[in-house]
């Protein structure tokens, strides 16, 4: 408390800027809250967070010590979504929005699904040369 009574004011304008901005954005923010679906799905968004701030004051000239310093702060804080994680029963998939993809991401992402599509594919074609073997 006795280094708080020596501090110029604007450390305090600055200390009071910064726990704002910690109220703002926490781990809750980048990683929400898991939304469960009846399904047995859970999804959990995931977002970009970007922030500055600014702050600074000055020694004004007054006759009363206590009225000599003016100064004030202010913060910015943007939260975009960018990804989903959905944890299924048996799967688990990022799905990333394809506004804030950059081309390798996309896909990258893109990937396991053409995996699903060419398994599913060979299975099928499989099954369909299985089936014409017994035929015969």
């Amino acid at each position: 408390m006795s280094e708080r009574i020596n501090e110029h004011p604007v450390q305090e304008t600055l200390r009071v800027t910064m726990d704002e901005i910690r109220g703002m954005v926490d781990a809750n923010t980048i990683v929400g809250q898991p939304i469960q679906c009846g399904n047995g799905t859970t999804v959990i968004p995931i977002s970009k967070v970007s922030f500055g701030f600014a702050s600074g004051g000055s020694d004004l000239p007054t006759k009363v010590a206590k009225d000599m310093f003016g100064g004030g702060g202010g913060a910015g804080v943007s939260i975009s979504p960018i990804a989903f994680l959905v944890i299924m029963p048996n799967d688990v998939k990022l799905l990333q929005l394809s506004v804030n993809a950059s081309t390798p991401n996309a896909i990258v992402n893109m990937v396991p699904d053409v995996m699903d599509k060419v398994t599913g594919f060979l299975a099928e074609r499989q099954e369909k040369k299985a089936k014409a073997a017994e035929a015969e």
